[in-house]
């Protein structure tokens, strides 16, 4: 999947927001080591280093156009091109942070303890994962996907539901974690531009199901898409959308 960093930036004072809130609840003086797993074009990677300027800080991410972007500014952070779904650091993390990027991945079952695994006993794992699958930006999605000739190639992309409820969450590192905090927050964005939705979800979830086809589809695609959520997310009185967004949170203290 290729990622934009530009679209991607477009929203970045509402994405952000949520890293700031996940910061805030990490409750650790001066790790050593902190690794920044899918840090994107490193904007959050950048905050904790300022918080902890003393640690050696890590991020880790996939896209290679991501972390072009994060290089252009110099800093200290050490930067790594890897699939976070096979990542392992060269030694043991005070604090691993990830922040809207594991939801990328299946089988949290598994991978879960497996980072938790990377951690230095009394470190700490703080994760916040997109939780608006079921919202309409997301179920509209999957039925513009089903609306077309593309339906057959898009379907196995559609991935409706990659995150679990809490209490999922709660029964996979409780047994894992000496201390944990769970928590939901829906936040509501208020967007400007034409159908800024689409423009959300063009620089992430609709990612991959734009990727996989030719313009001509692209493009009639997304029209089915857009028609849709406009209706879905009509601009207020004052010309601005309104956009609810959950997100959920997940902080285990090892």
């Amino acid at each position: 999947m290729a990622w934009d960093p530009k679209l991607y930036a477009a929203f970045a004072a509402p994405r952000l927001r949520p890293a700031l809130d996940l910061l805030a609840r990490i409750d650790r003086e001066a790790p050593a080591h902190v690794v920044d797993l899918g840090c994107g074009t490193g904007n959050v990677t950048r905050l904790l280093a300022a918080r902890w300027p003393q640690a050696r800080i890590e991020g880790v991410d996939a896209s290679a156009e991501m972390l072009a972007a994060a290089t252009e500014q110099a800093s200290p952070i050490t930067w790594r091109q890897a699939d976070i779904g096979g990542w392992a650091p060269d030694d043991q993390v005070d604090v691993l942070f990830s922040n809207a990027a594991l939801h990328w991945l299946d089988d949290h079952h598994r991978l879960l303890p497996r980072l938790i695994g990377h951690i230095a006993p009394g470190g700490v794992l703080a994760v916040q994962m997109p939780h608006n699958h079921y919202a309409a930006s997301h179920s509209i999605m999957a039925q513009a996907a089903e609306a077309g000739p593309w339906a057959a190639l898009l379907r196995p992309l559609a991935r409706r539901f990659p995150v679990a409820d809490a209490a999922v969450y709660y029964d996979i590192l409780s047994p894992l974690a000496r201390r944990l905090d769970i928590w939901e927050t829906e936040y509501l964005h208020v967007l400007e531009g034409d159908n800024p939705v689409v423009q959300w979800t063009m620089a992430t979830a609709l990612r991959p199901l734009l990727d996989a086809l030719d313009e001509p589809q692209r493009r009639a695609f997304l029209a089915e898409y857009s028609q849709r959520i406009a209706a879905a997310y009509p601009r207020r009185a004052d010309g601005k959308t309104v956009f609810a967004f959950r997100r959920l949170f997940l902080i285990a203290e090892i």
